[in-house]
C-alpha cells in the first residue's frame, strides 16, 4: 500500500501540451479513475506515473520518494495495458512468472506466488495453457495477475477492458474492484467510459485537453458538476440555451428564476429532474417517442425552439407520440462560459442510487 503524489506534472510535444500542470494526491488504498475523451491526456499521465513517458515538468512521489527519473522497472508500480501484451510463446504460468525470474527469486517462491496470483484472478487451473487458448477476458486476467504477482505499491490500469464486450467488461470491473479492495492496493484506472468510472472509483478525475476539469467522488461528479463539460460528459444531461433578463430565464419552456447577471446561459437538467404535464393548449413541447426500459421510461420531447430533451417518466406512464406537453424542472444548474453560475437543490436520488448500485 502506498500514497501517490503528483506535483505540477506537464508533458509537451513541441508547442503542444498533452498534459498541463496536473497536481493530484492519491491516498493509500484509494482507487482513482482518470476519465475523459480521447486526447484528454489521461493515458499520457498514467504512462508518466509508470515511467513509460518522461514529464516535461513537475515530479512524481510514491510514499514521499521522488521516482520521476526512475525507469519503469525501478518503480514500485505495476501496469496493465489495453492490449494485454502477453508473450504468445509462453504458457500462462511463465507469463506471470517472468518478472519474478528477472528478480532471481527461488523457484519455490516463484511457484507459490504465481499460484496465488492465478487463484486471485480466478484462473487457478490455467497455468499450463498457452495464452492463445484463452478468451479475451482470461487474457486480461493473466495480464492483471502478471502485475499483481510483483506486489506493486501502485497499480496502473490503462483502459484494460476497452476491447471486451459490454457484459464481460461489467463482470471484470466488478472482479477488479473486489481484488483491489481485498489487497488494499492504491490504484489508478484510465477509462473513457463514464459507467466504468462511476462503478469503480472512490474519486474521479475528469480530464479535458490535458487539464483537470473536476475531482470528486462519483456521486458528487454526477450530482454537482462544476463545469458544463463535466455535466455533459457524466450521465445523460439536457442542455437548454436561454437568455437571462431581470433574474428570469426567457425560454418559453423553462421560464425559471435564475438570479444571475443578465445574458446568455445554458441550463442543465437531468432527465430524472424533469417531469411532464399535459398541455392545455399547444404546449411548449411535443412527445417525439417513449422508450420503455422496464423500471422507467425515457420520453423524448421536442421543444418549440428545436431543442430535444429527455424526461425520465414512471414505467406506467402513457405518453404517446405527438402529445402536447409542458416540461417541469425540479432542479437545474446554469452555466456560463463553461463555469457554474447558479444551482438549485439536488435532484431526487432515486435514479442516481440505481446508477451507483446503492440500495
Amino acid at each position: 500500500m502506498a500514497r501517490l503524489t503528483i506535483n505540477g506534472i506537464s508533458k509537451s510535444f513541441g508547442a503542444t501540451f498533452a498534459v498541463r500542470e496536473i497536481s493530484l494526491d492519491v491516498e493509500d488504498g484509494e482507487l482513482v479513475c482518470l476519465l475523459g475523451p480521447s486526447g484528454s491526456g489521461k493515458s499520457t499521465l498514467l504512462r508518466m506515473i509508470g515511467g513509460f513517458e518522461a514529464p516535461t515538468a513537475g515530479n512524481i512521489l510514491i510514499d514521499a520518494r521522488d521516482v520521476t527519473s526512475l525507469p519503469p522497472e525501478k518503480r514500485p508500480t505495476g501496469m496493465v495495458f489495453q492490449s494485454h501484451a502477453l508473450w504468445t510463446h509462453m504458457d500462462v504460468f511463465n507469463n506471470i512468472a517472468f518478472g519474478l525470474k528477472l528478480r532471481r527469486l527461488p523457484k519455490r517462491e516463484i511457484r507459490e506466488r504465481v499460484e496465488q496470483a492465478l487463484a486471485l484472478v480466478g484462473l487457478a487451473d490455467y497455468g499450463q495453457r498457452m495464452t492463445s487458448q484463452l478468451s479475451g477476458g482470461q487474457q486480461q486476467r493473466v495480464a492483471l495477475a502478471r502485475s499483481l504477482v510483483l506486489e506493486p505499491k501502485i497499480l496502473l490500469l490503462d483502459e484494460p477492458f476497452a476491447s471486451l464486450d459490454q457484459h464481460l467488461r461489467e463482470r471484470l470491473r466488478e472482479e477488479v474492484r473486489d481484488i483491489q479492495q481485498r489487497l488494499g492496493i492504491t490504484t489508478l484506472f484510465v477509462t473513457h467510459g463514464q459507467d466504468e468510472a462511476l462503478a469503480l472509483a472512490d474519486r474521479i478525475v475528469v480530464m479535458r485537453d490535458g487539464g483537470m476539469e473536476q475531482i470528486a467522488s462519483p456521486d458528487r461528479i454526477y450530482r454537482e458538476p462544476e463545469t458544463e463539460f463535466v455535466a455533459g460528459f457524466i450521465g445523460s444531461m439536457n442542455f437548454v440555451r436561454t437568455t437571462i433578463r431581470d433574474g428570469f430565464s426567457q425560454h418559453q419552456a423553462f421560464a425559471l428564476p435564475v438570479p444571475v447577471c443578465d445574458g446568455e446561459v445554458v441550463l442543465a437538467v437531468r432527465p430524472e429532474a424533469l417531469s411532464l404535464v399535459a398541455a392545455k393548449g399547444t404546449g411548449t413541447g411535443i412527445v417525439h417517442r417513449s422508450i420503455d426500459f422496464g423500471t422507467h421510461k425515457i420520453v423524448d420531447v421536442d421543444l418549440t425552439d428545436g431543442t430535444r430533451v429527455k424526461v425520465m417518466a414512471p414505467s406506467n406512464s402513457g405518453w404517446t407520440k405527438g402529445a402536447a406537453v409542458e416540461p417541469v424542472a425540479a432542479a437545474f444548474r446554469a452555466f456560463r462560459d463553461n463555469r457554474l453560475v447558479y444551482e438549485t437543490s439536488a435532484v431526487s436520488a432515486t435514479h442516481n442510487d440505481r446508477m451507483f448500485g446503492h440500495a
